[in-house]
């Protein structure tokens, strides 16, 4: 997408056929595949073809969508449909943000992950504010380095203790506005259209589809 100031350049389709998921999150990569189904792309993830985990050395969520995305395509020779996304906490500053998955460490722990985003607002008080949202970069990639993206993103709560044993990531622990449960209580079909990336994903279909 063109950057404020830039000449808008026409937005690439993509085809029906084979789209590597540049993700070896299988529970991103679900999501991923039931978003597709519609639109006649057979969704490959980048596991199946052995491909690299990069380093995720941007400092947005756009720059690291991008950066695995392009490689992906690069190594894939096929388009490739990257995200990255996590949660951002008003009071701790955005934070995880685009450190979300590391703050479950190696293990990929979030129940400890969701303990130490707890641990933080609790330091700052009883009364501390307990907005958050969730952010969700979609960088669309061809092996030519031509990219697209698109941010969806998802307010809520959160709250403790961790409710549901649904969904991935920090899902027991956020209350989308307007809703009673948290992503973790919900099925996945229920869960899919609310959340962020389903969010970026309407604004992809829109463009390229």
């Amino acid at each position: 997408m063109s950057g404020e100031g830039e000449v808008p350049q026409e937005i690439r389709k993509l085809a029906p056929g084979k789209l590597v998921i540049a993700s070896h999150n299988e529970g991103k990569v679900k999501e991923i595949r039931a978003l597709l189904a519609p639109y006649g792309i057979e969704p490959v993830s980048a596991k199946s073809l052995d491909l690299p985990e990069p380093e995720e050395t941007g400092t947005t969520f756009v720059a690291n969508a991008e950066l695995k995305a392009m490689q992906a395509a690069d190594l894939s020779g096929l388009p490739a449909l990257a995200d990255d996304s996590g949660l951002c906490v008003e009071a701790l500053n955005g934070d995880p943000g685009i450190f979300s998955a590391r703050w479950a460490g190696e293990s990929k722990d979030f129940g400890h992950a969701m303990q130490l985003v707890e641990d933080n607002i609790r330091k700052l008080g009883p009364e501390t504010d307990r907005d958050a949202h969730f952010v969700c970069a979609l960088a669309l990639a061809w092996p030519d380095g031509h990219v697209e993206w698109f941010e969806g993103r998802v307010e809520g709560q959160l709250v403790w203790p961790p409710r549901g044993g649904n969904g991935f990531g920090y899902d027991a622990m956020f209350l989308p506005d307007g809703h009673d449960r948290t992503f973790g209580e919900m099925a996945a079909d229920e869960k899919t259209p609310l959340t962020h990336r389903a969010d970026a994903f309407r604004q992809l279909v829109a463009a390229v589809l």
